[in-house]
């Protein structure tokens, strides 16, 4: 069957910068699956996205669709045929149902009989004809959450479609895609080139728009072209870009044709905290900042226009003006924030609400502050420390610079509490209390930062679930995952050495009597030890290493950790299967006694007559004086290397002793010794359920 390329291009206006590289990476996927369905074969497919522009280049694609078999199994012979041979109702239906004769039904025989059936052949069509609705319909699939229409037509797509490129080789297809005739031209540049450019062969597209059309259509080429200019521009200048990938992606699906400037602005606004002026420079203007060899903000950043222009410094000039009165404003917020000082904006946080139940911002910060003076022991810090820096906490969401820059919440509440002459470790905590923003973000550094970014989170875990808010579905308006995974982090990763139902506790103690749910610290800590199955997933540990660490009932996540960690140790060992698998022997023995068999008491040594059950119980002796030691200092390792030694023991205890005797009482004692074996590796983990 032979082969081409297939060029399928949507040209659109602007395309939303954001949702660019998501819709591109859909569009192939749902091409992709498209293809695959119906059993059209190709090579390789190369996606390109640019702001006004999706396409798709599929290469070594099938010209046509390989025809399809269809097998219809009828009745079996022995229903189809009376005694005398001739059709019964069933098989006269099914043949008509074919739309043949009986004749025409062949037999097929299988392990279970024969059976009447009906082959048919559908050929196949053409690719050029089904390109148009395989286009329409991998459109359709893409994670557009709203749609729009555009002058009198019913179709929907995320922004206006302008033109419709599709090519099989060197022959345009006909049809029409979301309404617009498909054809064999695209466009170049908005500006530089903006008529038509026929495309001869579908392979050329790339090279075409390139050449022609001043347009780079592969994000990641012109990716890395706006990263190469804006590294280069800088070093050229003695200086060092701030690139940022999330700002350098959304650069990158609004320029078609980059071409990086670098930009000036008035010195004396350096005067401003480097975070207000980075958080205007990428998030308002899409710039990137610059400093120097030692990190300092210089007056200078480069902007990537979308165009060649013929008198740059124009270009330059524009950009210049325009970041001159946003910077203007950040020097008014911030000498307007620093004629009081941040704790004279604590009242206005009366008129906050955090919850309509929970009540204000002020009020949870007074339930932070309680429950912080309970952390600082634990944390070895002053309790004054930490109830200073919750009340002061959330006085910056009540700034200037905070309401006109949200995202900079903690930074400014650091800088304000500075300039107030609070203590260092005070003004640390607020910054360090949203610490760890993200996934992969670093933890508080600061002590107080620390019991503060526990406490809050911990407040707006208890309080959320206690009103009955937890999350569904994608539904977590209050970032209560984040705050789990946060909360885990700091105790493990710190390391805090505190249990996770105590701190649960603590804060729900903190809450008006009645207002929570009789539940809720179960609840809450059964939610974030579930929340340990993709913390660990992350770190390439295994699911039933988790599972059987998490199964003791232990509920302090550093003590979790150090267990996982000997767990996925002792698995390499060569004991380890073995032992895993009795353990399993073990628990299944024991959930099918009769509860009658089962009792608190311990192991009778006198009750055993097999050597193999004595030598067993001798060396549960023997092991459990000798891990007690490990066990007090939580030497997880070692305490599942001693029991390794275990393993030919056990062995032979299964091979030779009768566990159900029909004897009452050595089968109790029997029981009661798998008991005290079973007791001994669930001081460090359930082994049973690994795998």
């Amino acid at each position: 069957m032979s082969t081409t390329d297939l060029l399928i291009e949507l040209g659109t206006e602007e395309l939303p910068p954001l949702a660019l590289p998501v819709l591109a990476r859909a569009f192939a996927d749902g091409l992709r699956e498209q293809l695959k369905t119906n059993g059209i074969g190709f090579e390789t497919l190369d996606s390109f996205a640019a702001p006004r522009r999706l396409a798709l280049l599929i290469h070594g694609i099938q010209t046509r669709q390989p025809d399809q078999e269809t097998l219809r199994r009828g009745p079996a012979v022995s229903a189809a045929f009376d005694a005398a041979g001739q059709p019964t109702k069933a098989l006269l239906g099914f043949a008509r149902s074919c739309g043949v004769e009986v004749a025409a039904l062949g037999r097929e025989e299988t392990d279970k009989g024969s059976w009447l059936v009906y082959r048919s052949v559908t050929p196949g069509r053409e690719t050029a004809h089904l390109v148009p609705e395989l286009t329409e319909a991998a459109l359709a699939a893409l994670p557009i959450p709203k749609r729009m229409r555009w002058g009198d037509r019913s179709e929907e797509f995320v922004r206006p479609v302008q033109w419709v490129c599709l090519l099989l080789g060197a022959e345009p297809i006909a049809g029409s895609v979301l309404g617009v005739t498909a054809g064999a031209a695209t466009r170049g540049h908005r500006f530089h080139h903006p008529d038509p450019i026929v495309i001869q062969h579908a392979a050329d597209y790339a090279a075409i728009l390139r050449e022609q059309g001043q347009v780079e259509p592969s994000f990641e080429q012109r990716r890395e072209r706006i990263r190469e200019q804006v590294t280069a521009l800088a070093q050229a200048n003695g200086l060092r870009a701030r690139i940022d990938p999330a700002l350098l992606d959304e650069v990158t699906a609004l320029v078609e044709w980059p071409q990086a400037l670098l930009c000036t602005f008035d010195a004396r606004f350096l005067d401003i905290p480097p975070e207000v002026l980075i958080e205007t420079m990428q998030r308002n203007q899409k710039y990137f900042p610059v400093e120097d060899a030692n990190g300092a903000l210089q007056a200078r950043f480069i902007v990537v226009a979308n165009i060649a222009s013929h008198d740059p410094d124009q270009v330059r000039a524009g950009n210049e003006r325009v970041i001159r009165p946003r910077f203007a404003d950040a020097a008014f917020f911030w000498s307007q924030d620093l004629k009081q000082p941040l704790a004279e904006f604590a009242p206005r946080l009366e008129t906050v609400v955090f919850q309509d139940k929970l009540g204000t911002q002020a009020a949870k910060c007074a339930r932070v502050a309680r429950l912080g003076r309970e952390l600082a022991p634990l944390l070895g810090i002053a309790p004054a420390l930490v109830e200073r820096a919750a009340a002061l906490s959330k006085c910056d969401l009540m700034t200037a610079m905070v309401f006109e820059f949200p995202g900079l919440q903690g930074i400014m509440g650091r800088y304000y509490a500075e300039r107030a002459g609070e203590d260092p470790g005070v003004s640390a905590a607020m910054e360090d209390q949203y610490r760890p923003r993200f996934a992969g973000d670093d933890l508080p550094t600061s002590p107080c930062g620390r019991a503060l970014a526990l406490a809050d989170r911990l407040d707006t875990l208890v309080g959320i679930f206690g009103i009955g808010l937890r999350p569904t579905g994608t539904k977590d308006p209050y970032a209560l995952r984040r705050a789990s995974i946060a909360v885990l982090r700091l105790l493990i990763e710190t390391p805090l050495d505190l249990d996770l139902r105590d701190l649960l506790t603590r804060a729900a103690a903190g809450f008006p009597a009645g207002l929570l749910a009789a539940e809720t610290v179960e609840t809450v800590l059964s939610y974030m030890l579930e929340r340990l199955h993709g913390y660990y997933s992350e770190r390439v540990v295994a699911v039933d290493t988790v599972e059987a660490v998490i199964h003791t009932g232990v509920t302090n996540p550093w003590d979790l950790d150090r267990r996982i960690a000997a767990v996925t140790q002792f698995r390499r060992l060569p004991a380890a299967d073995t032992l895993a698998a009795a353990n399993k022997r073990i628990r299944n023995i024991l959930l099918k006694a009769d509860a009658a068999d089962l009792t608190d008491a311990p192991f009778n040594p006198a009750v055993l007559v097999e050597v193999a059950e004595q030598r067993l119980a001798e060396r549960i002796e023997e092991l459990s004086a000798r891990i007690a030691p490990l066990a007090q200092s939580r030497d997880y390792v070692a305490m599942l290397e001693t029991l390794a030694e275990l393993r030919e023991d056990v062995d032979a205890f299964f091979n030779e002793v009768m566990v159900m005797a029909d004897d009452a009482a050595l089968r109790r004692n029997r029981l009661q010794l798998l008991r005290a074996l079973s007791a001994l590796f669930l001081r460090v983990a359930d082994i049973s359920r690994l795998q």
